[in-house]
């Protein structure tokens, strides 16, 4: 790894973690780690480009079909790669097939940038984490050693006590807060040898746990807007991001909306 490395462009491939959900703005898009790692990198060097292929839903063969080679095509000097969590929530999961679909992806990225960043992906605490716990840490074994054979670097959200941290997370119980991104963006930064601006590992202050009726009415609240939906597309073959385009498809000049 090149430490420090002034790094020209930045494709982002994967599922809703990487397309930024649920750090909602207030036009109703979503911004996500990818965006704000994006936005510290062309801070730092002009002209640096952008493109995020992801879209929420994927599984790593949708991924893989819609995605690789087009970031292959790309050349850009970083590639990360975030896929397959989605296939390991699923009630039947070949997980010898997701692991020759991650090779495919990662045989045909690491020859096509400078860096590939692959991670280990957060988790919320509860007992769907540990329900899916062993197939989640079957995929990561598999990441670690993809890594090892081509030389990707591999970022270890799941290793993260703080990224556990149900505060961490959005009411659908999936997808991280504005702050669970914001920490994710340094926590890559810092893989691809930058200064650390803040120790992204640092744990939340205590507070104070809801009673066993507020966690009831959530937990009710939850099942309504957001499990039943959820079952209802695994039932009819649905996904959350059918039909929709990538988040930002073409690799192009970056500049940070907040600027």
């Amino acid at each position: 790894m090149e430490m420090n490395a002034n790094y020209t462009s930045f494709v982002a491939v994967g599922d809703s973690f990487t397309e930024g959900m649920s750090d909602l703005q207030p036009d109703g898009s979503y911004r996500g780690w990818a965006d704000l790692l994006a936005g510290r990198m062309a801070a730092r060097t002009e002209g640096f480009r952008y493109a995020n292929l992801a879209v929420r839903g994927k599984l790593i063969g949708q991924i893989v079909d819609e995605q690789v080679d087009v970031a292959a095509s790309m050349r850009a000097d970083v590639v990360t790669l975030v896929g397959g969590l989605n296939d390991t929530l699923r009630p039947r999961c070949d997980m010898g097939r997701v692991r020759g679909l991650l090779e495919e992806a990662v045989g045909k990225l690491t020859p096509s940038c400078r860096q590939l960043v692959l991670m280990r992906s957060p988790g919320r605490n509860g007992p769907v984490m540990e329900r899916f716990r062993p197939r989640m840490e079957e995929l990561f074994g598999y990441v670690d050693e993809l890594a090892a054979r081509h030389g990707a670097l591999v970022v270890d959200l799941y290793g993260a006590d703080v990224l556990g941290d149900q505060r961490m997370w959005d009411v659908d119980r999936l997808h991280l807060t504005a702050e669970g991104h914001r920490r994710v963006a340094e926590a890559v930064w810092q893989t691809l040898g930058h200064d650390a601006e803040e120790d992204w590992r640092a744990l939340l202050p205590s507070a104070v746990r809801p009673g066993w009726a507020a966690r009831r009415v959530g937990d009710l609240r939850f099942a309504r807007q957001y499990l039943g939906p959820w079952i209802g597309r695994r039932l009819t073959g649905r996904s959350s991001g059918d039909g929709r385009p990538a988040k930002r498809p073409e690799l192009l000049p970056y500049v940070d909306p907040r600027s």
